[in-house]
């Protein structure tokens, strides 16, 4: 058996394309375990196929029959009946690999558009899980600030502007069983950059400030409600606008609003 001439004829291509008959399939296959030529020229066929199908369509479209005959129209031999019966199928071979490397190309395109479907629906499905979240969230909050204006143990302290910033007010509710306070700063306005509010409570005899923290998400919180822990004995509250991390003490001449607790 001539190895060369049966390899340039063309049939193993056809038995790669998967269209011959399962007589010839049959007889190929033995060859192939006989024969380690042809059973490493098939397994470099197929390599060939699938490299073209990656390369050629790069995982965005399909490639059109005429560029892939292109890419491969190099492998295909002269035709030369008198050497083989089988020479004839050299073209037909090659043919029958163009439409193999179109159907992988253009089964890849179509997994491709599958994954990238799945993707924007994974992604939908998780901004409505977040919205559903956030207004469960919404909600709670609502419900616990509706508990806290409608009871009358929490005590309600008005924040009056002070100096040059007269305009300004806030309002606390300061709930002293669960040790926290609600701050009402719809009255301010947005801190420039690099500055923060600062939330002090005070005590009156001597004036001592304690720090409660600093309102860092001012301008994206929507209703401008914060919750704030607070186990001091506070006799007041105030609100300065110090530099970005706070201050250990407030500046005073950037004291926006200030509310003492009436003892009446």
């Amino acid at each position: 058996m001539d190895i060369n001439n049966y390899i340039s004829s063309g049939i193993l291509e056809l038995y790669v394309a998967g269209v011959l008959s399962d007589e010839e399939n049959t007889e190929i296959s033995a060859l192939l375990r006989k024969h380690p030529e042809l059973l490493k020229e098939v397994l470099e066929i197929e390599s060939a196929v699938v490299k073209l199908t990656a390369a050629a369509s790069n995982g965005k479209v399909p490639l059109s029959f005429h560029k892939i005959k292109q890419a491969i129209s190099s492998k295909i031999i002269p035709l030369n009946t008198t050497k083989s019966k089988y020479n004839w199928f050299t073209y037909t071979g090659w043919a029958a690999a163009i439409l193999l490397a179109a159907g992988l190309l253009n089964q890849t395109y179509k997994n491709n558009a599958l994954e990238s479907t799945l993707n924007i629906v994974n992604t939908q499905n998780d901004i409505l899980e977040t919205q559903i979240e956030y207004s469960k969230n919404s909600l709670a909050e609502a419900n616990t600030l509706i508990s806290v204006l409608r009871d009358d143990a929490i005590l309600k302290v008005p924040l009056n502007g002070q100096g040059s910033f007269a305009n300004t007010y806030a309002k606390v509710y300061w709930d002293k069983t669960s040790q926290r306070i609600f701050l009402d700063a719809e009255g301010l306005p947005e801190p420039p950059k690099g500055k923060v509010y600062q939330v002090w409570s005070l005590t009156l005899n001597p004036l001592t400030p304690t720090s409660l923290g600093t309102i860092d998400n001012f301008a994206t919180d929507a209703n401008k409600i914060f919750e704030i822990n607070n186990a001091n004995a506070s006799e007041a509250f105030g609100i300065t606008l110090e530099p970005e991390g706070g201050s250990k003490t407030p500046t005073m001449e950037q004291l926006y609003t200030l509310g003492v607790i009436s003892t009446s």
